[in-house]
């Protein structure tokens, strides 16, 4: 019996000490999870694992690649500059204040510093960062009042 409880014991303290990784952090203007701004591809799967699919196109900006994980997490890559764009749509993929997918356009004011909310063509974004071409910026997409998608990237032009 005593056996049983210490294998109960040690399997319920892993699951504890795992779940926090289960989720993707979004780190305002770096990436969310393992797909940082300027990583390489070798350095997201490393980090991420193998993507569940791979899609290539031609964009305006040049060739690009976009590796898709679960929990709706979605990594592009220009052709010969690592990571632009990290995205989420996940509920679970949350700031170091909790603020993510879900969360309403009152908490991105409220716990994101440096944000503005604008909208911009019909579309509703709160943006903090990435004003000028180089720089990182994070933007959340609003709907409705609640976040629908979070963006980490580099403003290509």
């Amino acid at each position: 019996m005593r056996r049983a409880s210490l294998l109960l014991f040690s399997t319920v303290a892993a699951a504890l000490l795992i779940a926090p990784g289960a989720h993707a952090v979004i780190q305002l203007d770096r990436g969310i999870a393992g797909a940082r701004i300027g990583n390489s591809k070798a350095e997201v799967r490393a980090a991420l694992g193998a993507p569940r699919q791979v899609t290539r196109r031609n964009t305006d900006f040049g060739r690009s690649t976009t590796f898709a994980y679960p929990g709706a997490i979605r990594v592009t890559f220009l052709a010969g500059a690592g990571v632009t764009l990290a995205s989420t749509k996940g509920l679970g993929d949350r700031t170091s204040k909790g603020v993510g997918v879900g969360s309403s356009e009152q908490d991105v004011i409220d716990d994101v510093p440096g944000v503005t909310c604008s909208t911009v063509e019909g579309a509703r974004l709160c943006q903090r960062g990435a004003q000028d071409a180089g720089e990182r910026g994070t933007i959340f997409f609003v709907q409705g009042g609640v976040v629908t998608r979070v963006d980490v990237a580099v403003l290509i032009d």
